[in-house]
């Protein structure tokens, strides 16, 4: 299936594996972390136990089946001639805006079951989080990541860091030659004036 081509302005979801990814998430999860313990429970517990269990369990997994659809058409992304936007969120909305005058690192991620579904994850670093182990955003479903990685760094090399271009934020000016002196014989008048008592 060939890929999509981004345009730059317009908006773009994950790739529709990407609901299929989250739903094999959902059950691994199951596989590893609720059968072992529910199985057994189940069956060796008397039936108002077993039901008692039983019901919370299936409605999690009702209710993480029914938010997943949801959660996928909630994922919007853009990148525009300044900055990449997303937005994410069922019940919860999230947002964020992140100019590419920020940007230090943008990397490609894609684990064994991001393979299996042929999608990668773009993470995008700014001078805040690069210190980080999590990224400002993730750009998660992309088939395409080498081409939404390189677009965005052109971008970043195009516009340069924001001391660069005179952005709101610069960075203090130094003190005149002048000043530096007079404040060191400041400093050493008073350290003077100690050792004298």
């Amino acid at each position: 299936m060939p890929l999509t081509p981004l345009h730059i302005g317009e908006a773009f979801k994950p790739a529709p594996q990407f609901r299929s990814y989250l739903y094999a998430s959902l059950g691994l999860a199951i596989a590893v972390f609720v059968l072992p313990w529910f199985v057994p429970l189940v069956a060796l517990s008397p039936a108002p136990i077993a039901l008692a269990v039983t019901l919370p369990v299936v409605g999690a997994f009702v209710f993480v089946v029914y938010w997943i659809p949801l959660y996928y058409e909630s994922i919007v992304y853009r990148l525009t001639v300044t900055e990449i936007t997303w937005q994410r969120g069922v019940w919860f909305r999230q947002t964020g805006i992140v100019p590419y005058n920020r940007i230090t690192n943008v990397d490609i991620s894609q684990g064994p079951l991001m393979r299996y579904f042929a999608f990668s994850a773009v993470k995008v670093q700014t001078a805040g989080y690069s210190a980080q182990a999590q990224a400002e955003i993730v750009l998660t479903g992309i088939e395409d990541p080498k081409d939404v990685q390189e677009k965005i760094m052109n971008f970043v090399r195009t516009v340069g860091p924001v001391a660069v271009d005179g952005g709101a934020e610069q960075p203090p000016a130094l003190p005149a030659a002048g000043e530096i002196v007079e404040e060191l014989r400041a400093i050493r008048q008073l350290l003077e004036s100690r050792q004298e008592r």
